[in-house]
């Protein structure tokens, strides 16, 4: 690798997108009581109306996923970026204050401006959407092989040092006020807060390149060599400029054009990220903490706890994934998942609260940062061939923010059924994750995307037996 520091620098300004991915999704962790007492409870909704107010931005997630192909195709992974960053910004303000231009009088909550909040949450969501796609496909494009699973990973630190940094803000502001501030008030300032991450992507996108990877693409042969020089000496940037004009002259961009179960295993593993009930952890934090017994400032700081393991372990899965492998580390974080969600299941079938109960969720927290968490976002970003990786890797983001949001939006009315059952449900998910990564699931550590595809194009009938 000619220049460490420019790829480094590259990959940072990218994950900015991953750090406002975590910090979106994260942000309602801490506003979520507030808002069930601002709107639920004034409007008299139900635990599921709730459930889906919480989870609204999930259904922008799932269009900017399902429009990032398009979007990354047509007017390339860096423009992308900036849209979304441009998405993270309204989505911020607006959400922070719904009643901006159509309401600017009301006193109170009512439908019209429910709608408005969910409206301006949406918006983010496509924010993420985009982001949680092309960020990744953007570092993939990029970086070195023998680095590329170190780089991917990143994001997923950013994701969650994101959401660590989210629960600090919520924290900060709830500090020294009264509930009734806090509901009135205090999630304003939270939504608000993420326009200073989104203000400071936005700018710093202007000055990263495109990937030569959709530049070649685009017949811009000279401009991506000058990328591609600027990361290799010239003679590897050569031969990585001819592997990659070789990928787009030979294949047709058809999506299953590599065969079906290259796309299958892409969608599945992003299903599974999510039915393990990661994101319930996440957005329920303060909530879960509370019904253990924890009051709210407790449980802020507990979730607060779970942050900073997140970022100790999703470094661990940075530091390993080039040297172990994406297998490996899937298989064991599966089961170290399985162990903490039946944990809490036990738990709470016995009705027994205390410290046991917080070190399972740690434990599986912990396990899914090592591995889930950063390793899917590698994989989708490695897998699919250069010719259809906008259009699979879209429809396996899109995948997974459907998944997302079915789980987070049933889990309160889950709970109120049987909390028991609930995270045996997620247990569950856990062992029937190690299973398909051990059945169908290839290693791709320390080789180029070229190489993989050609693997793919020189093997079909193994791509239909194990999606490589």
């Amino acid at each position: 690798m000619k220049s460490k520091v420019y790829i480094v620098l590259i990959t940072l300004v990218a994950t900015l997108g991953g750090l406002l991915f975590g910090y979106d999704t994260a942000v309602i962790s801490g506003a979520e009581g507030s808002l069930q007492v601002y709107f639920a409870d004034h409007l008299h909704l139900s635990s599921l109306a709730h459930g889906l107010t919480v989870s609204s931005a999930l259904i922008g997630c799932i269009i900017g996923g399902l429009v990032s192909g398009y979007f990354s195709t047509r007017i390339g992974r860096k423009y992308t970026l900036i849209l979304s960053a441009g998405l993270f910004l309204i989505s911020a303000l607006g959400s922070a204050y719904p009643e901006f231009l159509f309401f600017p009088n009301a006193d109170e909550a009512t439908y019209r401006l429910l709608f408005m909040f969910n409206f301006y949450r949406i918006i983010g969501g496509i924010g993420v959407g985009l982001a949680s796609a092309v960020s990744p496909m953007y570092i993939g494009e990029i970086a070195p092989p023998h680095v590329r699973g170190t780089l991917v990973s990143l994001n997923q630190f950013a994701i969650i040092f994101g959401m660590l940094v989210v629960y600090f803000v919520n924290w900060g502001i709830g500090q020294g006020q009264t509930t009734e501030w806090l509901n009135d008030l205090g999630w304003r300032y939270m939504f608000a807060s993420e326009g200073i991450p989104a203000v400071l992507f936005l700018l710093l996108l202007f000055t990263v390149p495109e990937t030569p990877r959709y530049l070649a693409s685009k017949g811009k042969k000279n401009d991506a060599f000058k990328i591609l020089n600027k990361i290799y000496d010239q003679t590897m940037a050569k031969a990585t400029l001819f592997e990659i004009n070789q990928s787009f002259d030979q294949q047709k961009a058809k999506l299953f054009a590599f065969g079906k179960t290259i796309v299958f295993v892409g969608i599945v593993l992003s299903i599974f990220q999510q039915f393990v009930g990661i994101n319930v952890a996440l957005y329920y934090a303060p909530r879960i903490f509370e019904s253990l017994g924890a009051g709210r400032d407790a449980s802020m700081v507990q979730t607060i706890i779970m942050g900073l393991v997140n970022v100790v372990f999703t470094v661990a899965a940075i530091v390993t994934v080039d040297k172990l492998g994406r297998k490996p580390l899937l298989i064991t974080g599966s089961i170290g998942m399985t162990i903490g969600m039946f944990g809490v299941a036990g738990m709470a079938f016995s009705n027994a609260i205390g410290i046991a109960t917080l070190i399972f969720i740690i434990v599986y927290t912990a396990s899914f940062m090592m591995s889930w968490g950063p390793i899917v976002w590698v994989l989708i970003s490695e897998i699919f061939p250069n010719k259809i990786r906008g259009q699979a890797v879209a429809l396996a983001v899109a995948a997974q923010w459907a998944a997302n949001y079915f789980i987070s939006s049933t889990y309160p009315m889950m709970m109120e059924f049987s909390g028991g059952l609930t995270y045996s449900f997620y247990g569950l998910m856990s062992i029937l994750s190690a299973v398909f990564v051990w059945k169908f699931v290839p290693e791709t550590k320390g080789k180029s995307l070229e190489q993989l595809e050609m693997r793919l194009r020189r093997t079909p009938e193994a791509v239909r037996k194990t999606g490589m």
